[in-house]
Order: structure tokens, then sequence, then C-alpha cells
């Protein structure tokens, strides 16, 4: 018996029965590999890198990983941009957009904005570019405010190329000003640009503002690290190292690094757009150097690849320039679509709809009534309430006050025994003394030491009691009147009591004079004109 249509049979099964997330997996995982693969080559061979990257986009779109799918293209899209092919960088970074309408990820959305305003700048499209840089910054700083961290270290990245557009732009002060805050937020572990990217920036601006040698010692600096970790970026680093020779009157040294740009170029097949620019600055050196056939030379091949790149005649450049807003179309006829959906279910509908409004309107209007007369009984007890909270404050600082005065009056019924037992003592020592042999003086002068008729522990024993019972007083004169001595801060407590000059001299044991002394003194401190009473005056605070 031949088994093998049977066993072929059950292979199928398994095969059918085998779940679906197993395929997108294996897809996933050789897309993975090609895309490793696509990088690898991003710089020593571009047209096969754009190929793999393509095919890893397709497998991933296969295997539903719309975020790998993204990346993919925007590699792509950075491939094209380095080989000068903006329009084709500019239709795959549109295409990476679309997808992310399937997700939600303001992270990769920033970085497709901040390459779409980078292709813009290219073509001196301010507008537009700086429309989309900033737009990409906004998304990354609301990103890091909505997950709370604190660095915001990536945000440099974001500064800087704003930074080198508006010096692209020939607008040195705003690339200025961007550039310090893109070293501003630089942190060496955790920007995604390299420091030496923002010094070569400063390098350049430098040169713009005629300050060659310091320019130069930059470019000294930072070129190790270019040279080691992104030799293609050379063509960018000598073209300026070049500008900063040429402003400083070196043209046989700048020639020199405008010839390594070129060679650079054209062994990495990198920043060739840039070429131009070199071409035309070779030519100005030759011109100084009365060259005139090399200057010639080098300015028609400046023009025609400054055409090839950037004229509206090329066919690489002219879909960018005609702005086919891939986008914004698609997104008007998905609207459209539902709004036209939108009207066929209103007139199925129609009728249940006029039924449901007539009810609408119904209870909107019985709600309406219902919630004038809730809100007029609410508005009522709400005054009620406020009204016996009103009355109930003024009870309380009747009662406050009330309660303030019969405590001041206890005071100085205090402070008035006080002085009266003062004097009574007082007297009793007189007369003591005055009795002369009648007493025996050791016993008399005995009970006079146990008698302390001490007039500063009385002001102490009242001032303490006199600061516990109007505490918010004496808070408000310190405060006002800062320069009050504790004489001047005692007359002005015992005037607050309504004492006369009289017992204020009794009870501080000084005379009536000098109590008017220091009320005049008082008066000064207080810059009281002579028309305002200083009795009044003190009892209003």
């Amino acid at each position: 018996m031949n088994l093998k249509p049977l066993f072929l049979l059950l292979i199928s099964i398994v095969v059918l029965l085998k779940p679906i997330d197993f395929y997108a997996q294996e897809e996933s995982k050789i897309a993975k590999k090609i895309y490793n693969k696509a990088f690898s080559l991003k710089n020593s061979n571009p047209d096969s890198s754009v190929v793999l990257f393509e095919k890893s986009y397709s497998l991933y779109l296969q295997s539903k990983d719309t975020l790998n799918a993204i990346q993919a293209l925007f590699q792509e899209g950075f491939v094209f941009e380095t080989s000068a092919k903006y329009a084709k960088s500019y239709d795959v970074l549109w295409k990476a957009l679309l997808l992310m309408d399937n997700i939600e990820n303001n992270g990769v959305k920033s970085v497709i904005y901040h390459r779409l305003g980078r292709v813009y700048s290219y073509y001196k499209r301010e507008d537009k570019a700086i429309e989309f840089l900033t737009k990409a910054l906004g998304l990354q700083k609301k990103m890091l405010d909505s997950r709370g961290l604190k660095n915001k270290a990536r945000l440099a990245s974001y500064y800087y190329s704003i930074a080198a557009t508006y010096r692209e732009l020939n607008k040195p002060d705003l690339a200025k000003k961007y550039l310090d805050s893109s070293y501003l937020y630089y942190r060496a572990k955790e920007s995604l640009t390299p420091k030496s990217y923002l010094d070569f920036e400063k390098a350049i601006l430098l040169t713009k503002e005629h300050k060659e040698k310091e320019a130069l010692k930059i470019m000294e600096d930072i070129y190790p690290w270019f040279n080691t970790n992104t030799p293609s970026y050379m063509v960018l680093v000598y073209k300026y190292w070049g500008d900063a020779y040429k402003g400083l009157g070196d043209v046989d040294k700048s020639e020199k690094y405008y010839l390594k740009a070129l060679k650079v170029s054209e062994e990495y097949k990198s920043h060739i757009d840039f070429t131009p620019l070199v071409y035309e600055k070779l030519s100005d050196v030759y011109l100084l150097k009365n060259n005139y056939q090399k200057a010639f030379k080098n300015l028609k091949k400046a023009k025609e690849l400054d055409r090839i790149f950037f004229d509206s005649r090329s066919k690489e450049n002219q879909s960018l320039l005609e702005i086919k807003d891939d986008y914004r179309l698609e997104k008007e006829r998905q609207e459209k679509i539902i709004k036209e959906q939108y009207l066929k279910q209103l007139e199925q509908e129609d009728q249940i709809i006029k039924l449901q409004r007539i009810i609408l309107i119904g209870s909107l209007i019985f709600l309406l009534v219902l919630g004038f007369f809730f809100f007029k009984h609410l508005r009522a007890k709400h005054h009620a309430e406020k009204e016996l909270i009103r009355k109930t404050k003024e009870l309380e600082i009747e009662k406050t006050k009330e309660l303030l005065a019969l405590k001041n009056k206890e005071l100085a019924t205090s402070a008035l025994q006080l002085i009266e037992k003062d004097e009574f003592l007082k007297e009793l020592k007189t007369r003591v003394r005055e009795g002369g042999d009648k007493v025996k003086i050791h016993e008399i002068n005995k009970v006079l030491r146990s008698v302390s008729v001490n007039n500063n522990k009385n002001w102490d024993d009242f001032k303490m009691r006199f600061i516990d019972v109007n505490k918010e007083f004496y808070d408000i004169i310190f405060a006002k009147f800062p320069k009050l001595s504790q004489g001047d801060q005692k007359i002005c407590a015992l005037i607050k009591l309504n004492f006369s000059s009289k017992d204020m001299a009794r009870l501080l044991g000084i005379s009536v004079e000098s109590v008017h002394t220091v009320r005049h003194r008082i008066r000064k401190k207080m810059n009281l004109e002579r028309n305002v009473n200083l009795e009044e005056y003190i009892n209003s605070l």
C-alpha cells in the first residue's frame, strides 16, 4: 500500500493548522535580517541599501509590524536624502507619515517631521522647513512632558537642526540662538546628536563672524572624531575648513581642503548635493590665483550640478517642487467617504430623528423649567445660609470685642492694684523707718527685705498678660514701627488701655513729665501730624 499520498495529506493539514502568528513572526525575523543588511550598506552601497530597505518594509507590512515598517521607510528616505534624491526622499517620508495613522507614537512622528523639514530646507523653502522642524520639536516636548521626564537631553538634536537650517538660510543670528539652546540641553550620555556636530556648527557660525582663527581651532579639535566615526561627513568638514582658510587669505590651504572634500564625496558617494558649493568655492580660489581657465571650469561644473540637484527642470526634483501632498489628499478622501455614509444614514433614519428631536426638545423644556425652579430654590437657600453666616460672624466679632474689652478692663484694674500695692509698701517702709527706736530695727529690716517693691517685675507680669490678650496689637506695633524702644512700647500698651499720664507714671515709676516726653518721642517715630490724636491712632491699630 502506497502511504505517500496519506503522508502528504497529513503534512498539509499540519501546515494549515499552524497559527497565522507563526508566519508573521517568521516574516518579521526575515525582515529584520534584511533591514540590518541594508543598514550596513547605507554608506558603502546606497543603491543596494535602498532595495533592501524597500524589501524589509514590504515584509514588515505583511507581518503587521507597522512600527518597524515605518523605520525601514525612514532609513530608505535618509539614504535618498544623502544621495541628493530629495524627491524620492520626500515621497518615502510621506508614505511613512501615512502609516502613522495606524499607530500613536509621537516619538516616531517627530523624527519624520524632522527629516521632512530638512528636505524642504535644501530647497530654501523656509516656511515649510521651519514649520516641520518646529512641529518635530513640539512633539518631542509634549512627549517628554506627558511622561514626566526631567531629562530633556534629546531636545538638543532638534534645536541643532533648526540652528543648521537657519544658518543655511543665511540667518546666523537665529542660528546662534537655537545652537545656544542645543548646548543648553546637551548631555553627553543622553543626547542623540554627538557634541562634535554642535561644535562644527559653532565653527561655521564663527567664520560668518570673521573669527576664522577660532573656527580653525575647533575644526582641528573635532577632526579626529569625524574622521573615525563618520568619514563621509568629512565632505562638509573639509569644505568649511577651506572656507576658514579662504577668509584668512590662505588660498593654497583653502584649495587643498576643497579638493579633499570632493575626494571624500566621490569615495563614499555621499553629500554629492553639497559638491556644487565646493566647486563654486574652488572657482573663487582660482580667480584669486589668476587661474581663469580652472576658475571657469569649476564654475561651469558647479552650475551643472546645481541644475541637476536643485533646478526645477530636473526630473528628480520636479515632483517635489509641485508638492503633491498625498497625506492631505488621502485624509480628505477618507473624510468625504465618511460624510457620504453619514448622509445616507440620515436619509434612512429621517423620521426617527424627527421624533427623537421632538422628544428631546420636550425633555429639554421640562428640564429647563425644573432646573429654573431648582436653581431658584438653591439660590434662596444659599442666600439665607449666607445671611445666617454673616450674622453669626458679626455676633462672634462682637463677642470677641466685648471679651477683649473685658480682659483689657481686668488688665487695667490689675495694673492699678499693682500701683496701689507698690505705693502702700513704699509708705509702709517710710513710716517704719521713721518709727525710730520704738521698734526693733533689725526685725524691721528683715521684714522690709522680704517685701520686694520691684516696678520692673510688676511691668514684666503686666506685659506678659497684656501680650496674651492683645497679641495682634503688639505684632502690628512691632512690624510697623520697629524703631520703637521697649519704653515706647510700654507707653503704647498703656495708651491702648486708656491709662492717664499720671497712672502711667505711677506704674512705670517715672515722673509725669517723663511720660509726656516719651509720648512726644513716639509721635515723632510714628510721623504723626499735629492734628492726629495719639490715643485714637493707637486704638485704631
